[in-house]
């Protein structure tokens, strides 16, 4: 596993992003694990967060696109902060896009989008926190195409959670099939417990022996195959 993951891995504890313990999804789901990315607050937070979507993009998918676009709400700043991390990082100035859930009707900035507007021939990364179900595409994914002749290159989330989505495949697998882009995480679940099972980090051991039973039997119910 890349050093940059398993940072990730470790900043997403640290941050209290990545939660263990039972946790009830919004698909009803009993988890034994919940990550919140609205809990990166801090500048610094923000800072490194760019940083690692910006290095994921970057082995993933290259340099060769344009825009990021980040479905509001949680897409808006993690979008902001990747752009930014980009130009440091790789020196290549990326526009920033993101969705309003209303439109604006006055001013110089009128209409459903923040940041730059979309222009024909954009290639375009999506950006979010994570999918469970991949609903959020089914809104933005038409936004996005009914704005201009862009094409989608691919779709990076933060954490992919290995389970079935709406059928027996993941979400992940489940946009891509139905919207032909590619999509990738910075880390999936199972590379989270090969480096955090029976390892002390900060004093302690953060999933035991409990915990990684609670997180099989999940994966027995939910996981994808």
């Amino acid at each position: 596993m890349e050093q940059y993951k398993q940072e990730f891995i470790e900043f997403m504890v640290e941050s209290n992003v990545l939660k263990f313990g039972e946790f009830t999804l919004k698909s009803g789901r009993k988890s034994p694990f919940f990550m919140n990315a609205g809990a990166y607050v801090t500048g610094a937070q923000l800072k490194r967060l760019g940083e690692y979507y910006a290095r994921a993009i970057h082995n993933t998918y290259g340099d060769d696109f344009d825009v990021l676009f980040g479905p509001a709400y949680k897409g808006i700043p993690i979008s902001v902060v990747t752009a930014i991390a980009y130009s440091e990082l790789y020196g290549k100035e990326i526009r920033y896009c993101s969705d309003r859930k209303e439109e604006k009707d006055h001013g110089a900035d009128k209409g459903s989008f923040l940041g730059s507007k979309l222009k024909d021939g954009d290639r375009v990364i999506m950006i979010e926190d994570v999918t469970t179900s991949g609903k959020s595409m089914e809104e933005t994914v038409p936004k996005v195409k009914g704005a201009a002749d862009v094409e989608i290159k691919g779709l990076m989330v933060s954490l992919n959670r290995m389970e079935k989505g709406t059928g027996d495949k993941s979400a992940l697998d489940e946009i891509k099939e139905k919207y032909g882009f590619e999509t990738a995480a910075i880390v999936n679940m199972s590379e989270v417990v090969e480096h955090l099972y029976n390892k002390e980090y900060n004093n302690k051991v953060v999933i035991d022996d409990t915990l990684k039973n609670a997180i099989d039997a999940y994966y027995e119910q939910y996981g994808v195959k």
